[in-house]
């Protein structure tokens, strides 16, 4: 085994093991997350998403490593986001807590993961189709925000920040 499956595979289970520290492997989370009446699943993503954040553009900065967009293609967006939220809403789960679930023994999760797996599945068949039709759907190249914006990524960085930060002072005062 590598030591990139090895980092890969310790990352998951500290992912996971933070994921069930934080309840948001609970149903009653998930479900007040899609009511918006719980927000503790959107706290946890937004502080994964800052710290993850700086410490990505540190190390882009320093030369570590090299950031590569993906192409901005609206079509596989929304399309994409509506099957995400759909899956969510009738599952319970995303991608990240099916797992985390399944890891915690709720054995339900198997069916969410197996939707994820068939869903696969099927985009694999069918993208001659997609790559014709959804993905030739206004697509903006390799694009990131900085770029959109022409400002710096920490600049960037700033906007998202005081963003969420507006977001969880909202959060708080409204008790949810």
């Amino acid at each position: 085994m590598s030591i990139d499956l090895i980092l890969g595979l310790a990352t998951g289970i500290v992912f996971g093991f933070l994921l069930q520290k934080g309840r948001v492997l609970r149903f009653e989370k998930q479900v007040g997350a899609l009511l918006l009446r719980d927000m503790t699943i959107l706290k946890v993503m937004f502080s994964a998403i800052l710290v993850g954040m700086v410490g990505i553009l540190l190390l882009s900065d320093a030369g570590v490593i090299k950031l590569s967009h993906k192409p901005m293609n609206v079509g596989a967006l929304l399309i994409g986001a509506v099957l995400f939220g759909i899956g969510w809403a009738v599952m319970g789960f995303c991608p990240g807590t099916s797992v985390g679930a399944l890891g915690e023994g709720r054995w339900h999760a198997v069916f969410a993961i197996a939707g994820m797996i068939v869903g696969a599945a099927i985009y694999a068949e069918l993208y001659p189709f997609f790559k014709a039709t959804v993905l030739s759907w206004k697509n903006y190249g390799k694009i990131g925000i900085a770029d959109a914006l022409n400002i710096s990524h920490w600049g960037v960085a700033l906007l998202v920040w005081a963003g969420f930060i507006s977001l969880f002072i909202l959060f708080e005062k409204k008790k949810v």
